[in-house]
């Protein structure tokens, strides 16, 4: 009888992404004068700078050195290698800030085994925050290295995450994000206005790694934005969802580029009805 060899803790996994996402932070928060766009993508506002390939270049450098054999999915680099265990990372998430000088971006990777997310890490340098989570162990929040620090340790002032209580779509503060492509932006600027008289009111931080986290500490009630990519939502959907927060789309999909929802369990439901409602997932 042959045993196989057991896989990969989720906990080691999370300690190797979050090695990687402060290195990264580190390396990305040394920036010097302005941030030159090195490239463009969907449209001419969908932008890369160099410091995106340098980041993503030095967080597979960190993973391949210590786990060779994984498969690697990065918003630069795409799809290498096909392996059990694969990395989905977004070396900055938020680069139009990053590239205004404005403070909130990350470095967001997940590890997934089998094709489940079982750990994630969004590490937010400027406010010197790391938001972690792995699949039935919980969120947590590490502070204390200061804004702008890079390096927070994991272990120090550190708190569990949890989503706010229930509130009614009312009193809801929703985040949200626009795509690049006009015809897209037009639809959800539609949607935006129809839903803004139905809640507290409206966020848009432009950093969906970030929002998802701010769900899964209680300073936002709720997120939704259409478009986004899977290494935007892979880490941050699990530490919401770890949280306490439903994470999926529309009519009980799972969450996707063509719908991505995160709030409490009371207000889920709401929020994604009013949304369907809307036909939030058209374009134009």
């Amino acid at each position: 009888m042959t045993v196989s060899a057991p896989g990969p803790s989720s906990t080691d996994l999370l300690a190797l992404a979050v090695d990687a996402a402060v290195e990264a932070g580190t390396l990305l928060g040394f920036r010097e004068g302005r941030v030159s766009v090195a490239a463009t993508k969907s449209s001419p506002t969908d932008v890369v700078t160099e410091m995106d390939r340098r980041a993503e270049e030095l967080i597979r450098t960190r993973i391949g050195a210590a786990r060779p054999a994984d498969a690697i999915l990065g918003e630069e680099g795409g799809q290498t290698g096909d392996a059990p265990v694969r990395w989905v990372i977004d070396p900055l998430d938020g680069t139009i800030n990053y590239l205004y000088g404005l403070h909130d971006w990350a470095v967001s990777i997940a590890a997934e085994v089998a094709g489940v997310i079982v750990a994630g890490v969004v590490n937010v340098p400027s406010r010197g925050e790391i938001f972690s989570a792995t699949l039935g162990g919980g969120a947590w929040l590490n502070s204390g290295g200061g804004a702008g620090a890079g390096v927070v340790p994991i272990g120090r002032d550190r708190v569990p995450l949890r989503c706010r209580p229930a509130v009614p779509l009312a009193q809801a503060l929703v985040a949200t994000g626009f795509g690049y492509q006009a015809a897209r932006r037009k639809v959800q600027g539609e949607v935006v206005a129809a839903l803004l008289p139905q809640v507290r009111d409206i966020r848009r931080g432009g950093v969906a790694a970030v929002d998802l986290c701010s769900v899964a500490a209680g300073r936002l009630d709720g997120y939704y934005e259409r478009g986004l990519n899977y290494w935007d939502y892979a880490a941050g959907g699990l530490i919401a969802a770890e949280a306490g927060a439903v994470v999926g789309g529309l009519g009980g999909a799972p969450a996707s580029t063509s719908m991505t929802i995160a709030a409490g369990p009371a207000l889920f439901g709401a929020l994604a009805a009013v949304l369907a409602g809307l036909d939030a997932e058209r374009d134009a």
